[in-house]
C-alpha cells in the first residue's frame, strides 16, 4: 500500500508549525499506524532529514502515550482503539492521511506531534488517589460492594489518560477524564472518606489549568479508546454539587 501523508511539523512550542507532505509506499496492510511512522522515519534518517517526533511507549493500548489526530479523528477511524492499535488496512491504497497533534491549550506542543499532557498529572495530584488507611486485604467475597458498582468502578478505572477526550471536544474539556478518575473511587467504600475534597480539588485544578466546560455533545465518549461512558460526567456533577452544598470547608 502507498499513502500521501500530511504531517504537522513544529520545531518547538514557540516556533510556527506547518504541514509537510510525505509519500510512502510498500506498507503492509497489517502494519500498525505507529510502525508506518517508524518506516517513514527510517527513510528520513537515511536521507539525513529530521525524523517526525511522536509519543509512544507500550504499543499495546494500555499506556495512553500515543495521541494523534488522524483525518480529523482522535486515534483515527477505528473505534475503541488507541493509535498504536490502528492498522493500515483501515485506510485505502493511495489515500491522503492528515496527522496532527492534540489541539488544546492545556496540552502545549513540545515538538511535531508531541504535546505536554502533564496537566492530567496535576489533576491527579490534587485528589485522584486514596490516602486513608483502609486496612489489610480481605477476601473478595466479604467486601460490601455490589457487582454493579464494582463493574462500573473498574470501567472508569480503565481510563488511560491519553487525552483523546480533550482533543475531540470543541471546548477542550477534560470532564470525561476527571469524571472517570472521580468515579472509580466514589463508587467504592474506600473512596467515600475523601470524596468531597477529592471532587472539589480535581475540578478546581481542571478549571485552573484552562480546560473548557462540557459541551454535552459527547464527542469525548465517541473518541475514547476505552469507551469510558458519559454517565461518569453525570456522576461527577452530582458528586460536585453534593460536596459544595454539604461541606463545611471548600478543601
Amino acid at each position: 500500500m502507498k499513502f500521501k501523508l500530511n504531517i504537522w511539523r513544529q520545531k518547538d512550542a514557540k516556533s510556527k508549525g506547518y504541514f509537510q507532505r510525505y509519500d510512502i509506499d510498500n506498507i503492509s496492510p497489517d502494519c500498525s499506524f505507529l510502525e508506518m511512522l517508524d518506516i517513514l522515519n527510517e527513510s528520513l534518517v537515511d536521507k539525513f532529514e529530521h525524523p517526525v517526533c511522536f509519543d509512544n511507549d507500550c504499543r499495546e493500548g494500555i499506556c495512553g502515550m500515543c495521541g494523534l489526530y488522524i483525518n480529523g479523528q482522535a486515534h483515527g477511524p477505528d473505534s475503541g482503539v488507541t493509535t498504536c492499535q490502528l492498522h493500515m488496512r483501515r485506510f485505502t491504497d493511495g489515500q491522503t492521511i492528515t496527522i496532527e497533534p492534540w489541539r488544546a491549550k492545556p496540552f502545549p506542543i513540545i515538538k511535531d506531534l508531541v504535546v505536554d499532557r502533564s496537566a492530567f498529572d496535576k489533576i491527579i495530584q490534587e485528589g485522584g488517589y486514596i490516602s486513608v488507611t483502609t486496612g489489610g486485604v480481605v477476601d473478595g467475597n466479604s467486601i460490601p460492594i455490589s457487582k454493579e458498582k464494582a463493574d462500573k468502578a473498574m470501567d472508569a478505572a480503565s481510563c488511560i489518560g491519553c487525552g483523546a477526550c480533550v482533543a475531540a471536544c470543541k471546548n477542550a474539556s477534560a470532564m470525561l477524564f476527571v469524571s472517570a478518575k472521580v468515579s472509580q473511587f466514589s463508587l467504592l467504600p474506600q473512596g467515600k472518606i475523601e470524596a468531597k475534597t477529592r471532587v472539589q480539588k480535581m475540578v478546581s485544578k481542571m478549571n485552573e489549568l484552562g480546560f473548557g466546560g462540557c459541551t454535552n455533545t459527547y464527542a469525548c465518549q465517541a473518541e475514547c479508546p476505552k469507551s469510558i461512558s458519559r454517565e461518569n460526567i453525570a456522576r461527577l456533577n452530582r458528586e460536585f454539587i453534593i460536596a459544595k452544598t454539604t461541606s463545611e470547608e471548600l478543601f
